[in-house]
């Protein structure tokens, strides 16, 4: 199997004998890895006490026009070349091989292997081989079977090859990584009670999220505890997310984790980092990683704008297509953007503290592009919290914690969108902030006083036709959190001062 992004092309080789002098040809646009690869297998099949076909052996790659990349290929070539020299008997062609030879013949697993195993079963591929540390991950996909093998000679033998292979360690698989975004609680949180209705509307509706606030505020406190207010990802979606994970190089979980993912890229992140890319086989970037999640940019100006502005057309589109010479992957970006930043460089500004020049200010804030700012749906300011933490203030009372937990949130973000997923079956959105602008207008009008508002922004320009389509998605949220049939007048309202970043 060869990978294009996530989906997979199913590759077939072929192994030529002839007389001559020994040489050994790979064809078929192989990369770097692939064409090393004759020195593995030649190396894997001596020390597993196996013949190779004597003379000249040319190994070819269909289709020959598709680059190949990367050392899963290792033991299909070995097996064809064991198929040449008559060790290995021919099978029906509904098996797939994927797996990198050592020199001591034994399997090692490979990155992706995940998208790999789904490829092949969408191609038809009934059976599938893999070294034995990759096992439990290709069996997550289902409608194939899947062998495991420590070494080639015992995936010869899988093969119908009459062999008794010595018994080999298999290769260990690393162990997976522990995620626990999801222990964090709103009920941690103390003040700021709009910036978690904020955040409680941003999860109901898939919506984007700047906070904006002096260092110390809980603006990252906030922002990784938006996953445990998210619902539970679908099988399929938790497919898709882990199947990302693996291509980047991530070990596999033991089960499917149904867990939102949250990414925090550094601001010094590049635009590969980001995005995606690499030479070979392109690699997700955190915004493909973060896609049914969140992506998180902390300190979001000292971004680069170019590498921010890249974010615009995900935003739009939900998905990444990365373009290079060898050619193009595309990768889901369906991700909650969360962007967090300070009010000024000192970060003290409207606090009576600030020694930032006004130029200065701006200079800052126009690190974040006015096109990326049209796509973010709630701008939402957070200030220090001035109360001691022993006051009984509303919110940090036992009954007040219990209201603003993670579970309490969560379970009126589920009603919410059980609600838009209602009014949306049919459609493929499930989320309001998924919604198109002209489908709404079409299909959900609103009555005119209730846009009132927002018609009188858009005519002072003070709004985009973009920005009217996201305060009205943004209104059906909060009216769906609210239980009721379609938004109000204050819905639009409330909105429309969150759009502008306006207390509302």
């Amino acid at each position: 199997m060869a990978l294009q992004g996530l989906a997979g092309v199913g590759v077939q080789i072929e192994v030529h004998a002839s007389s001559g002098l020994p040489a050994v040809h790979i064809v078929g646009l192989p990369g770097p890895a692939v064409q090393q690869a004759r020195h593995r297998t030649w190396s894997s099949i001596a020390r597993m006490g196996l013949s190779t076909p004597s003379g000249r052996v040319v190994i070819n790659l269909t289709p020959a026009s598709l680059p190949k990349a990367g050392t899963h290929f290792d033991l299909a070539m070995a097996i064809a070349v064991l198929r040449a020299s008559g060790t290995v008997p021919p099978d029906d062609g509904a098996t797939a091989m994927l797996g990198e030879l050592g020199l001591d013949g034994r399997l090692r697993p490979v990155a992706g292997m995940l998208p790999l195993a789904r490829a092949a079963a969408e191609a038809g591929m009934r059976r599938l081989v893999v070294p034995s540390a990759s096992v439990d991950e290709a069996a997550l996909v289902a409608g194939v079977r899947v062998e495991g093998a420590a070494s080639l000679a015992h995936a010869a033998a899988l093969l119908g090859a009459e062999l008794d292979p010595e018994p080999v360690d298999p290769v260990p698989a690393a162990p997976a990584l522990e995620r626990r975004t999801a222990a964090l609680d709103l009920a941690d949180v103390i003040g700021n009670r709009e910036a978690v209705d904020a955040l409680e509307v941003a999860a109901a509706g898939a919506h984007h999220l700047m906070m904006v606030g002096p260092p110390g505020a809980g603006k990252s406190m906030l922002a990784m505890r938006l996953p445990g207010i998210l619902p539970p990802l679908t099988h399929e979606q938790a497919l898709e997310v882990a199947s990302l994970r693996s291509l980047s190089g991530e070990p596999a979980p033991p089960s499917l984790d149904l867990v939102p993912p949250f990414e925090q890229p550094h601001h010094s992140a590049t635009a590969v980092s980001l995005i995606g890319g690499g030479s070979g086989i392109i690699r997700p970037g955190a915004a493909a990683r973060a896609s049914h999640g969140v992506l998180f940019l902390d300190e979001a100006p000292e971004f680069p704008r170019a590498v921010l502005d890249m974010l615009r057309q995900p935003l739009e589109s939900g998905t990444i297509t990365v373009h290079r010479a060898a050619g193009a992957a595309t990768f889901p970006a369906r991700f909650q953007l969360l962007l967090a930043a300070n009010p000024c460089p000192c970060g003290r500004f409207g606090t009576g503290e600030c020694t930032c020049a006004p130029n200065a200010r701006r200079r800052y804030f126009g690190r974040l592009s006015g096109p990326l700012l049209d796509r973010i749906d709630l701008q939402v300011r957070v200030d220090r919290v001035v109360a001691g933490l022993g006051d009984a203030t509303p919110g940090t009372s036992e009954a007040g914690a219990r209201a603003r937990s993670s579970a309490a949130a969560a379970a009126r973000v589920a009603s919410a969108r059980a609600r838009a997923a209602h009014r949306l079956a049919g459609t493929g959105w499930s989320a309001m902030g998924h919604v198109p602008g002209p489908w709404l207008r079409r299909n959900l009008p609103l009555d005119a006083h209730v846009l009132a508002p927002l018609q009188t922004a858009l005519e002072r320009g003070s709004l985009t036709m973009r920005g009217l389509d996201r305060s009205v998605r943004v209104a059906w949220t909060m009216a769906d959190l609210d239980e009721v049939a379609a938004p109000t007048l204050a819905h639009v309202g409330r909105a429309l001062a969150l759009r502008k970043g306006i207390p509302a």
